[in-house]
Formats: structure tokens, sequence, C-alpha cells
């Protein structure tokens, strides 16, 4: 191995160790038997679903809007990080650094702000519902799938680009017939894993008010109706399965 290499890796192992040293970590508080007795009552409270008909009449709306908002998010932002991805690639014109910088730093602050502070920023001015929410996903998001798409393009291959243009073939025609093709599975890929990631995030929304199915688990698991948040929990996971069926399936049409 490298000298670089052993470095690394020690001063990986020496971080992991630091990290228990520093972290109190309390295993046994955790595994203690009055722990376990109290996880396991939790536990078997939540296998009692409310299955009337009424409830899951409210689930579908929440479900619906809870939805809806991780697509809208997702599409938004699809939009803003392509367009902020330009710029950003180190495939962008020279002369253009401090666009490229800027656009950059756009980015990176964009994706260090969680959703919920971002939802917590636009309540103040959007208000309770889930527009909020929308925006909260579709500002994180742009942060993370720019980055992506900016090193996409950058790590495309670049014979056909520069065989077209010694040929005298524009640079935006090259971009939108040549650059653009060529990374668009990575593209797809990117924004359909990230759609899913959205599903969660939307429901952890609306425990501060966003609205969907987090606006509802807030309010039931706050009053210790476990049936109801079991429900809410079902509800929950078949929605991350169903778009998760839906992205591997649209993966499969492109490939």
């Amino acid at each position: 191995m490298r000298p670089k290499a052993i470095f690394f890796f020690v001063a990986c192992c020496g971080l992991i160790i630091a990290s228990f040293a520093s972290l109190n970590l309390q295993f046994s508080t955790f595994f203690n038997p009055g722990s376990l007795r109290k996880m396991g009552l939790f536990i078997s409270e939540l296998t009692q679903p409310n299955w009337s008909g009424a409830f899951w009449l409210k689930l579908l709306p929440a479900a619906l809007e809870t939805l809806a908002m991780s697509a809208l998010g997702t599409l938004i932002a699809f939009i803003l990080g392509l367009a902020l991805a330009i710029p950003a690639s180190k495939r962008s014109p020279a002369r253009f650094s401090l666009l490229r910088s800027s656009a950059r730093w756009m980015l990176s602050a964009l994706r260090s702000v969680p959703e919920l502070m971002w939802a917590a920023l636009l309540l103040i001015s959007a208000g309770l519902g889930p527009m909020s929410g929308t925006l909260a996903l579709a500002l994180h998001t742009t942060g993370v799938l720019g980055r992506m798409f900016a090193e996409a393009l950058e790590n495309a291959p670049k014979e056909n680009e520069f065989a077209l243009s010694v040929r005298g073939i524009s640079r935006s025609k090259i971009f939108f017939f040549v650059q653009i093709p060529q990374i668009a599975p990575q593209l797809v890929s990117y924004t359909l894993y990230r759609w899913e990631n959205n599903i969660r995030a939307a429901t952890v929304l609306g425990i501060v008010g966003a609205g969907g199915l987090g606006q509802m688990l807030s309010y039931y698991l706050s009053l210790f109706k476990m049936s109801e948040t079991s429900s809410i929990l079902l509800v929950m996971i078949g929605l991350v399965l169903l778009v998760d069926m839906l992205s591997a399936k649209i993966r499969r049409l492109l490939a």
C-alpha cells in the first residue's frame, strides 16, 4: 500500500475510535431489561393499526398531498439544478470563472441547509401548508441535483464534443445535441433517486406544519394514539415502495 493510503486508513480508524470515546454511548442502559420491555410494549402497540374506513378516508388526501409535494419539489429542483449545473461545471468556458464559482457556492449553500430549516424559514412567509414544504424540498434538492448534474457534465466523454467543435459547430448545439443526450440516463437516475428520498423528507416536513402525512403523524403521535400512528406509518411505507417500483420501471424502460 502507498504511504498516503496507509495514513488515510489510520486516520479513519483514529476518528472512529475517537467517536466512540467522545459520544458517551450508554449501551448498558439501552439494553437493560426495563428499556427492552418498554420498547417491546411500544412496538406491540404499533402492530395494531386502525383499519376503520373513516380513518383511512382521512389518510388518502394526506397521502396524495405528500406524493404531490415530493413530485413537484423534485421537478422544480430538476429544472433549477440543471440550470445551475451548466455554469457550475468545469466544462464551462474559462472566462466565466466568476459565474462558475458563484454557481458552485450557491449549490453548496442550498444543499447545506436541511429541508427542515428551509421549511421553518418558508413557513414565516408562505404559512402553514404544502406550499412551504414543496419549496423547502425544491431548494434543498436543487443543491443536491445541481452538484450531481455538474459532475455528470464534467465526466462526460469529450471526444464527440471535440470532433464537432473543430468542424465549427456552435457550443450551444453541441451542448443540447451531444452533451445532454450523453448524460440523460444519469440525470434521470439521479432525479428518480432524489424523488424517493423526497417522499420520506416530505413526511418529516409535515411534522413542522408543511401538510401531508407528516402533519397527521405529528398530531396522533403527540396524543399517543398508537393505532392511528401505525396506520399512517403503513401508508408512508406504501408510498415509498410505490415510488421505488415506479422509478425502477422507468430506469428499465430507459435502459
